[in-house]
């Protein structure tokens, strides 16, 4: 089936394409893309674009599907379609299931649902150690070859850091980055908020900013010490943008994240016990907040992901201490970047580059952007129609947001992946 879509903005930064463009796909690639009314030919649906953006399909290299072992929580077939109605087409998956995505099968397993149930592209992220204990490297040989993008405890520091200098030496060989959860465990001590006079009004123990960097400064000087890529997930403080700036500056090759909730919400969104902001690293100060927008303007941070993590209503409605982290992020991440364009933090070129080219590029994927010949993974956003943040209709099982009720600009109203049309 050809599709063509005509008098869009599109935007595309892999190909330096910022105009009105028309695209046409044939099947599940992009057969052209030319100025608007240069594409000639026939095609089967004409999908008229006019006043909207039309922007490569976005990839979120950091998401939780729960499947298997967490079903309960959410199935590949939620989650992808959560992705979709969020605007992600592909979406890589972290190993924290249970059985623990430690070895080839278990990769094989995920490979295949998505196949059967998932409606846009998984890519499984694999677990460094076994059963993620950091006692004993998983088979990263293997589960590379069964399909693994990367690798990560994510959930759980590798503490050992001879293990963690085998884990980038080893990575080496297959030209993928270690995704660093840095957290200091012995300093963390089962906080479960930010560190500071807010938690302890509370009453709830605080996790200092330094459990974060002082892992991230460590894994920097063993990158260093052995060349091995790494990613630096979930980036929280001022501190870390500090430490990863400076050894950007020194030409060390590592990359970072953040996620929406880390530059939207301060550790004030935790007060009345809304176990619905409780994540893993805690939100932070408003100083946190414009460090880490400085670092996506100056690049210091190469990419927007969710750390999307659903949990049932039930285990959020434990009390505080008790109840799990982590936000339902996918159907609420575009809007919540779109705020970055609308404050002149970033352009909607740079926004695209990190929630769609950047993840791509860092994880060797081929997707990201709308190039002839790519897979056909579109979407198409209105940036003026308002979008309520109402969990209820959330597409995930996870309906744990601390942004209900907030009224956002800016969605998708139609997503493409690999060909076919999602409406919304």
């Amino acid at each position: 089936m050809k599709i063509l879509i005509k008098n869009g903005h599109v935007i595309d930064p892999s190909e330096g394409i910022d105009g009105v463009f028309d695209i046409l796909i044939d099947g599940k690639k992009i057969k052209a893309i030319k100025p608007s009314e240069g594409v000639t030919g026939s095609s089967d649906k004409v999908i008229d674009a006019k006043g909207l953006y039309v922007l490569p399909g976005l990839v979120d290299m950091h998401t939780h599907l729960r499947e298997p072992g967490f079903e309960h929580k959410e199935t590949i077939k939620t989650g992808t379609m959560a992705g979709l109605r969020g605007g992600f087409t592909s979406v890589c998956v972290m190993p924290n299931t249970e059985p623990v995505n430690d070895n080839a099968g278990i990769t094989e397993f995920i490979l295949e649902r998505a196949m059967i149930e998932g409606v846009c592209s998984v890519f499984p992220i694999g677990a460094i150690t076994k059963g993620q204990i950091g006692q004993e490297l998983s088979e990263m040989d293997m589960m590379r070859s069964a399909g693994c993008v990367s690798f990560s405890d994510d959930g759980m520091p590798v503490s050992n850091s001879m293990l963690m200098r085998r884990a980038l030496e080893y990575v080496k060989a297959f030209d993928v980055p270690i995704i660093s959860h840095s957290e200091d465990l012995s300093l963390s001590n089962g906080g479960v908020m930010n560190e500071g006079l807010l938690s302890q009004i509370l009453g709830l123990k605080g996790i200092p900013k330094a459990a974060e960097e002082t892992i991230i400064f460590r894994d920097i000087a063993l990158s260093e010490l052995t060349g091995g890529r790494l990613h630096i997930a979930h980036v929280s403080t001022e501190g870390s943008v500090r430490i990863i700036r400076d050894a950007k500056n020194r030409g060390v090759k590592i990359t970072s994240e953040t996620c929406p909730h880390y530059f939207s919400l301060t550790e004030d969104a935790v007060i009345g016990y809304n176990t619905n902001a409780k994540v893993n690293p805690p939100l932070r100060t408003t100083k946190d907040i414009e460090a880490i927008k400085d670092a996506l303007k100056d690049g210091t941070i190469d990419v927007i992901a969710t750390d999307h993590a659903p949990h049932a209503m039930d285990e959020k409605l434990r009390e505080f201490d008790l109840a799990p982290s982590g936000i339902s992020g996918l159907e609420t991440a575009l809007p919540l970047s779109l705020r970055l364009v609308e404050e002149g933090i970033l352009s909607l070129s740079e926004l695209v580059e990190k929630m769609a080219l950047n993840p791509a590029r860092i994880l060797g994927l081929n997707k990201g952007t709308l190039k002839q010949g790519a897979d056909a993974d579109i979407i198409i956003i209105d940036l003026k129609k308002n979008f309520n943040v109402n969990p209820e209709l959330f597409v995930s099982k996870g309906k744990n947001t601390p942004f209900k009720g907030w009224v956002l600009r800016g969605c998708p109203v139609m997503t493409i992946c690999m060909g076919k049309v999602w409406e919304w």
